[in-house]
């Protein structure tokens, strides 16, 4: 065999040996719920299913290692971008694990809210929060310092994760997630406001300055209601000139509308809490109205993508940054 291949076949096969060593399959057993009202009743899941999830290491090995959950975005779990990132993760030493979500899989051929406000995004909460337990159970994994990354839809849900009533409904004990990372979320739920309505860990929002699906001109408003209401979020948000939407995602090219996408962008943020949700109208809560909402989603159908190369470097040293803040001891 030639030299030159040989030394090639000689590096897949130690690459092939070190990816079967340091990653590995596992299940998450996880509940499906019909809205957000059945996980503060504490009623038992609707049904129940299992995702197979990639558990990874980094190269250095330890006796235990902080993780990190990953939450891919509407399309589905890409090497490009969750997969990207979970490899920047584990070279600044944190253990990742990424998973393909049913939720956002039936997200995609339905309806993005029902009644409610409810399905299917309290089953994508109970799918991190299982991830989470099933960390947190791993004698490999430090239970105490488990974050959790999410992208778009899953930048939703690293931000739901921090609603401490969902907390308390999904996690054991005092389990919970360290730090949560919203990267570009829909921006579709606050917490209402009042005492004690998130887990305290620190929330990173990352948002662009161009993106048209969550302008920043309504988190703002959301933030800004809570502040005076007296229960200021443990939430710090980066702004990232130009960036639009999926700013992270390499594989996208220059910008482009996509028209076929639901958005919630002309949708005040539904405020959720244990009694009935509402709405987020000029800075006050207002009754839920199903019908606006529903004429809202139809007036903001679509939004515009695109890479930047630039906003991805940034966002990912920021985001190991909080990572290492909050998770080494």
């Amino acid at each position: 065999m030639p030299r030159r291949l040989l030394a090639a076949v000689t590096a897949l096969v130690v690459a092939a040996s070190t990816a079967q060593v340091n990653a590995e399959t596992v299940m998450l057993r996880s509940g499906s719920y019909g809205d957000f009202r059945q996980l503060v009743a504490r009623e038992a899941a609707t049904t129940e299913v299992s995702i197979a999830a990639t558990l990874s290491f980094p190269a250095e090995a330890r006796d235990r290692y902080p993780a990190v959950v990953i939450v891919h975005g509407l399309g589905g779990y890409g090497e490009s971008n969750e997969g990207w990132h979970a490899a920047e993760f584990r070279k600044a030493g944190f253990a990742t694990l990424t998973y393909d979500s049913p939720t956002a899989r039936s997200m995609r051929q339905g309806s993005a809210t029902g009644s409610n406000g409810g399905p299917p995004w309290a089953s994508a909460v109970a799918e991190a929060y299982s991830a989470l337990r099933l960390l947190a159970g791993d004698p490999r994994i430090d239970a105490s310092r488990i974050a959790i990354v999410g992208f778009s839809f899953g930048g939703e849900v690293a931000h739901l994760a921090a609603f401490e009533w969902l907390r308390a409904a999904l996690a054991p004990g005092q389990n919970r997630f360290a730090a949560h990372v919203s990267y570009y979320p829909a921006g579709d739920y606050g917490a209402a406001a009042g005492p004690g309505v998130y887990t305290g860990a620190p929330i990173l929002m990352l948002l662009g300055e161009k993106d048209d699906n969550l302008p920043v001109a309504k988190p703002e408003e959301y933030l800004a209601y809570a502040r005076s209401a007296g229960a200021t979020p443990p939430i710090d948000v980066s702004i990232y000139p130009g960036a639009y939407h999926a700013w992270t995602v390499s594989s996208l090219g220059a910008a482009r509308f996509y028209p076929q996408y639901p958005s919630t962008r002309k949708c005040p943020y539904l405020l959720l809490g244990p009694s009935r949700p509402a709405l987020l109208i000029s800075g006050q809560e207002a009754p839920m109205d199903p019908n606006a909402f529903r004429t809202c989603l139809k007036d903001g159908q679509g939004y515009t993508m695109a890479y930047d190369e630039s906003a991805r470097a940034k966002s990912t040293r920021e985001t190991v940054d909080l990572l290492v803040k909050s998770l080494r001891p």
